[in-house]
């Protein structure tokens, strides 16, 4: 009997997971079912890059579909409840399906208005993400228009969805202002609830020095 594996999520883990699994796994032994709400996959470690030019937005944005192997089955729908007594995930629109096996590949959400004032006056004007492609793009245009004083770089609190993107922020901006010859005009803070620059001990001695 072929195995069911079911996996809900489309992004880069849950996309990576299917391929894999696909290419260790006989097709005999198992077959592989990737569901997701919709089909455009969004390549977030490129977003770090758009404030400083050095990506395209419209470039970020694929087909989740189009980046699982051909033995991999693609299911879009939006997940309304799991039913884990009888291994069905059942669906808005009244469908189900069966697994023998459920990943949940989700991913993480934003959630900046978790921490008070954050999202009040000055959001998307002084205050900006780099985490969503609308945030990107407006941290970008205010960064082309900035000619010195401090930029802050807060961490706010963890989980964040990658902990050594701020850190590269830091090192891009530091480049990015050497080129326009403002470096020295500009006050570039790392603001951590961390007691290291990196979660990891032996990145966080070196990129702490730097």
């Amino acid at each position: 009997m072929t195995a069911q594996i079911v996996i809900l999520g489309g992004g880069t883990g849950g996309t990576l997971l299917a391929n894999r699994l696909d290419r260790l796994l006989p097709r005999t032994e198992a077959h592989v079912t990737v569901v997701d709400r919709d089909d455009e996959h969004l390549y977030q470690p490129g977003l770090l890059f758009l404030p400083f030019g050095a990506a395209h937005a419209h470039k970020l944005v694929k087909s989740r579909s189009a980046q699982l192997r051909p033995g991999v089955s693609w299911f879009q729908a939006t997940v309304d409840r799991v039913d884990l007594d009888n291994r069905r995930v059942h669906f808005d629109d009244g469908t189900d399906l069966h697994y023998d096996v459920l990943v949940i590949a989700s991913g993480a959400r934003l959630l900046p208005e978790e921490t008070e004032g954050l999202t009040g006056p000055g959001w998307n004007e002084r205050v900006f993400t780099f985490y969503t492609p609308q945030g990107s793009a407006r941290l970008g245009h205010a960064l082309r228009k900035f000619t010195g004083g401090r930029l802050l770089v807060n961490v706010v609190d963890m989980p964040i969805k990658c902990p050594v993107a701020p850190l590269e922020f830091c090192f891009l901006a530091d480049a990015f202002f050497r080129n326009r010859g403002l470096r020295d005009s500009v006050d570039i803070v790392y603001a951590t609830p961390l007691d290291s620059a990196f979660t990891k001990p032996v990145a966080a001695k070196t990129l702490g020095a730097l």
